[in-house]
């Protein structure tokens, strides 16, 4: 059961990255194509590849400059949640789970992909843009949680679990910022 939960927080971490090239991948890696995931599977293939292939494009280009980002991420936001579950079912449905009930685990990852695009949006908006390097690193972690969520699940749950103290520790750093600029705000009125 651990190797299917850690499974499930790895494909759901990539899921918080990137939507369409995440479910594209979870295509690819199983051999039914996306016939395990819940209302994918009830739209054609060649639609549903296509829609696939332009929506990857449009995150992994769009990603790379400001404007881009803003709009990217409202659909993100939005998505990652039933991307995150969706892809957690096709896991646990690709490893044969006998996991019940299977909505637990699609919640659990719903969530965690959630949380980890909130924080990067969180990022976003302090920095007020997302570096390049990290754009493209999240693009290669994509990829690899995506196959290690199948190929090798207890080092893409790990790494799934290293962003999620990542995530924890800079929504500490955001809380320490937003009371030290409320701080200046206060002295700057009063001095």
């Amino acid at each position: 059961m651990l190797i299917e939960v850690l499974a499930v927080l790895s494909a759901s971490a990539a899921a918080g990255m990137r939507l369409g090239l995440t479910i594209l991948l979870v295509g690819f890696i199983q051999d039914n194509l996306w016939e395990e995931i819940p209302i994918l599977s009830n739209f054609s293939h060649p639609l549903l590849f296509g829609i696939l292939v332009v929506w990857s494009f449009i995150e992994l280009l769009g990603t790379k400059n400001r404007w881009g980002q803003r709009v990217i991420q409202l659909v993100q936001l939005i998505g990652s949640p039933f991307v995150g579950g969706f892809v957690a079912i096709a896991v646990l449905k690709g490893m044969d789970s006998t996991f019940q009930p299977v909505w637990l685990l699609a919640g659990v990852g719903g969530l965690f992909a959630l949380v980890l695009k909130l924080v990067q949006i969180g990022w976003f908006f302090r920095l007020r843009r997302l570096p390049l390097w990290f754009t493209f690193g999240e693009d290669i972690l994509c990829v690899i949680l995506v196959e290690y969520a199948f190929k090798a699940p207890t080092n893409g749950g790990l790494i799934a679990i290293f962003l999620l103290w990542l995530a924890v520790r800079s929504s500490t750093e955001w809380y320490r910022w937003q009371q030290q600029r409320q701080r200046e705000k206060r002295y700057r009125k009063e001095g």
